[in-house]
């Protein structure tokens, strides 16, 4: 087979994978723009206080035995940004468990009250109640710090 008959099957299936890839795609967008859609529907505002904040699986965080149920087998194993909180309810306060965003999760401050936007067990935003919140601190990569060091022995 001449060179240019593997190249055009090559491309070939390249531009099969492209096709495939860009369908796959806004099929997951549409998916994505219906879960966001639910979650601005349910979204309530709640007073808490923040207890603690961890990086852990979902069946060591105490969720319910139907929210493990419902969560798919690939991502039961994997750690989510779990936050536990005593939420200010008008029936009462009660320790609830929730899981939220990896930027919501950072700036959450631990041990201080603040105002979240809810969507059942998930936190999309934090306010503060007093004063500011804390941004967190940008880690410095390792040519940052390359940089730093030989700038000091210069």
């Amino acid at each position: 087979m001449p060179w240019w008959g593997i190249l055009l099957i090559v491309i070939g299936i390249i531009a099969g994978v492209i096709i495939l890839l860009y369908f796959l795609g806004k099929r997951a967008e549409k998916k994505q723009a219906e879960q966001q859609e639910q979650i601005d529907a349910a979204k309530q505002q709640v007073s808490m206080l923040i207890i603690d904040k961890k990086m852990m699986k979902l069946k060591d965080a105490g969720f319910p035995d139907m929210v493990l149920d419902q969560t798919p087998k690939m991502l039961r194993g994997r750690k989510f940004p779990i936050v536990k909180a005593r939420v200010n309810t008008p029936r009462g306060t009660m320790v609830s468990s929730f899981i939220c965003d990896k930027p919501v999760f950072e700036v959450i401050p631990v041990k201080k009250e603040v105002k979240a936007t809810i969507s059942g067990l998930y936190i999309t935003d934090v306010r503060a109640i007093r004063g500011k919140l804390d941004a967190p601190k940008k880690k410095k990569s390792r040519m940052e710090k390359l940089l730093e060091k030989g700038r000091g022995e210069a």
